[in-house]
């Protein structure tokens, strides 16, 4: 079986820098895949902009960063569920055609196995 994911599909899916994300090869575990819970938002508390200081305003940057590091790190995750998901489906697709085709050829040495067994007798 032959599967090219889309290249496009394969950058939004692998992280700069590293190895190339392979939905052939790559398993993901039971916990990988288990549905994130929902987390509630705690309310926004206004600050004044008396109290807006440096280390608020470092703290901001910080806590922006990382809320941008953790959105980037589920969409990659997102991405590689994606691609994996279509290379299990199109991989399942010629499975379920190659156990169609020895179905039909069990079928045929049945068949043959019957014609010759009437013929001869049984085995």
């Amino acid at each position: 079986m032959h599967f090219d994911p889309d290249p496009a599909d394969l950058a939004l899916s692998s992280v700069p820098g590293h190895e190339t994300f392979d939905p052939r090869k790559h398993r993901f575990s039971e916990e990988e895949l288990k549905p994130q819970p929902i987390m509630k938002k705690a309310r926004k508390i206004q600050v004044p902009d008396e109290q807006k200081d440096e280390k608020y305003w470092t703290r901001r940057y910080k806590n922006n960063e990382a809320a941008k590091r953790s959105r980037d790190a589920r969409r990659l995750k997102e991405n590689q569920i994606t691609v994996r998901a279509a290379f299990l489906e199109k991989e399942n697709a010629v499975l379920r055609q190659e156990v169609a085709a020895i179905r039909q050829e069990l079928s045929r040495y049945r068949s043959i196995l019957s014609k010759y067994e009437t013929q001869h007798g049984a085995l």
